[in-house]
């Protein structure tokens, strides 16, 4: 039993659109994030461990010299995902597909909650505009001002998925 339980508070999504992260958007977030089981420095600057969290559940940020395991990396992604998966739900004001969504949570746990709450990417989105969302993605593979790869890569795995 997890001692991250209390996080299970349930978010009530529009009618139709998925609650949780599917296979496939887990699979597609341990790709573009890989583990880490010591700290490191991320392209932004931010000490980050496990697969790409840069907090602990309780708030602490991640720090040099922090390291996990593989299993409590893992049950540290799933407590921190459920934020993500909320966040998106509370957010989000249209019907979304799995794959929407999905895309969605990738996206918001790379870059944050707060920058798709401000995202030209979510007032399309809500305002029925799934193409001009979807496109939206693209423009969002920068870190500390440079284009990276890395980021521009996921950006698409992330619009295709939105797409689909």
């Amino acid at each position: 039993m997890s001692i991250y339980n209390h996080l299970d508070a349930s978010v009530e999504a529009p009618s139709g659109t998925p609650e949780k992260v599917s296979r496939r958007g887990l699979d597609l977030l341990h790709h573009f994030e890989g583990f880490r089981e010591e700290a490191y420095l991320c392209p932004a600057g931010v000490w980050t461990i496990g697969y790409g969290n840069t907090k602990w559940p309780d708030g602490r940020p991640v720090r040099k010299g922090d390291r996990v395991t593989r299993e409590e990396g893992e049950e540290l992604f799933r407590t921190i995902l459920r934020t993500f998966e909320r966040g998106v739900l509370d957010a989000v004001e249209v019907e979304l597909t799995q794959g929407q969504f999905d895309a969605l949570v990738s996206f918001s746990y790379n870059v944050g909650l707060g920058a798709l709450r401000s995202s030209t990417l979510l007032r399309l989105l809500n305002s029925g505009d799934y193409e001009g969302a979807a496109d939206q993605f693209l423009r969002w593979n920068k870190a500390g001002g440079r284009v990276l790869n890395g980021l521009t890569r996921r950006r698409e795995a992330e619009r295709k998925l939105f797409k689909e």
